[in-house]
């Protein structure tokens, strides 16, 4: 088992069952988070009986750095899991801290026709545990402090949902990681009826819509989900999200030169998302070696941010990061050849 799967709770579970204080568990967690330790030997609190059950119950390794690309502003990460499968995380450079952007799923099944990332078949889905290392790995490696993170790598967050929630309980909590629910993002490409459970919960994360279309006719080119989910049962589900928890949605809308990018879709998206409250990320095109499609022009993307801000939606253009090095939205594939 990896001991990073664990939240406090289901540790406390965990010694009890084997006899033991229950507030062992708090222990075992200041030192995986606070103190870093990455041997069971190195809990002073703890004696050799405990010591040798930890190590024969829970594995501690770390994720198996393969390769690191970096740029100014952007550092690409290519990990090696334990089955020998491998996934990408990326750390961004902002001027009010420093971003990551965690894979959730070894591949993608959505297959969306602008994303490297869906040309990989799901293999399979990320423990809480493989999520949370790499957010201790990059740390580790870069000596960097992590302030914001994106589950907007690798997989469909909302396709491995459980393990989206046992992750997002650890990396929140003071008991864990620390970051707390708001510096927390899930992206997701439509699974309506997840939003829709997950708009339920006590306490959510920042919710991002891949929306990329304004209508179904555009978004079903380019998104399968689509197809299952239209493109109104997804705004009625965020809007479900947001009116239950009294926060805005993110629409990321990528600008597809000659798809999505005309006035007359940029008129769509306002009619469609007036009534949500929520921001617009219009994100420059990021080509890919196996994608047919380009880039919109500036003006064109100037023309369409003037239309969205003359209907007073809450829109920017997002900064482009890590193209240089295929580390940009959409362009994640973790090969080890590439």
């Amino acid at each position: 088992m990896n001991i990073y799967d664990f939240t406090e709770e289901k540790l406390r579970q965990y010694f009890i069952s084997k006899g033991e204080n229950p507030a062992k568990a708090k222990i075992m967690i200041n030192n995986l988070y606070k103190k870093r330790i990455t041997d069971f030997n190195d809990i002073s609190e703890f004696g050799n009986k405990i010591k040798m059950m930890l190590k024969s119950d829970f594995s501690i390794e770390p994720l198996n750095l393969v390769s690191k690309t970096s740029c100014p502003d952007t550092h690409k990460f290519l990990f090696e899991l334990c089955d020998g499968h491998t996934i990408e995380s990326v750390l961004m450079k902002h001027d009010y801290g420093n971003g990551i952007c965690i894979s959730s799923q070894v591949g993608c099944n959505m297959n969306c026709a602008f994303c490297e990332s869906g040309k990989l078949k799901k293999v399979r889905n990320l423990t809480p545990g493989e999520m949370i290392q790499q957010i201790l790995e990059v740390e580790k490696i870069t000596n960097e402090s992590i302030s914001n993170i994106a589950i907007m790598g690798i997989g469909e967050p909302f396709d491995n949902y459980e393990n989206i929630i046992g992750f997002t309980e650890i990396a929140a909590n003071q008991s864990g990681l620390g970051f707390g629910y708001n510096k927390i993002t899930i992206s997701t490409c439509g699974i309506v009826p997840k939003i829709i459970e997950y708009s339920k919960r006590e306490t959510v994360c920042n919710l991002a819509i891949s929306l990329h279309a304004p209508n179904n006719s555009i978004r079903n080119e380019i998104m399968p989900i689509n197809k299952k989910y239209p493109i109104e049962q997804l705004i009625d589900a965020v809007q479900q999200y947001t009116e239950s928890n009294n926060k805005k949605a993110t629409f990321a809308y990528i600008m597809l030169k000659g798809v999505n990018d005309s006035d007359e879709c940029a008129y769509k998206l306002c009619n469609l998302i007036k009534d949500i409250r929520c921001y617009v990320n219009l994100i420059p095109y990021n080509k890919t070696s196996s994608s047919c499609f380009d880039k919109s022009d500036k003006d064109r993307i100037s023309s369409f941010y003037d239309i969205l801000k003359k209907h007073n939606i809450n829109v920017i253009v997002r900064r482009e990061f890590g193209s240089e090095l295929q580390a940009a939205c959409g362009q994640l594939k973790a090969s080890k050849k590439d």
